[in-house]
């Protein structure tokens, strides 16, 4: 699930009948997949994209709302990856983790281990929430 990541896709997984164990590592995979990627194509598609208004717009609004929600990531740079995916709120996934590291120039290596960290964190107490819940 795209937009929900990890945090939707237990609790889809859950509603399906799949297993804590089954759900979790789904959806870590599936969280994790398009992390190199994102990471390492980000910044020159953008680049290449910019000379295109309407590109400029959505990145100058993208650049914005993560700047604004990812202090930590400014502050601590890798460690803040870590919390910043972790923290299971909307818009603070992997993705968008990608994205922060992309702009404050977090060398490759730190920011994919720091982020998937951060989802296995988020997968660790969104599947102990739903399965210990319900």
């Amino acid at each position: 699930m795209p937009i929900l990541e990890l945090r939707g896709g237990i609790p889809v997984a859950y509603t399906f009948g799949f297993g804590f164990t089954e759900s979790f590592l789904l959806s870590i995979i599936g969280n994790a997949l398009p992390i190199v990627p994102l990471l390492l194509l980000f910044k020159p598609v953008s680049n290449w994209l910019m000379r295109f208004t309407w590109y400029k717009k959505l990145y100058d609004w993208l650049h914005h709302r993560t700047v604004k929600k990812s202090g930590n990531v400014e502050k601590y740079g890798a460690l803040g990856l870590i919390l910043f995916t972790a923290v299971p709120l909307p818009t603070t996934g992997a993705y968008s983790a990608c994205v922060a590291a992309a702009i404050f120039g977090i060398r490759f290596q730190y920011a994919f281990f720091a982020i998937l960290t951060g989802v296995v964190v988020a997968g660790l107490g969104v599947g102990i929430a739903m399965y210990s819940i319900f």
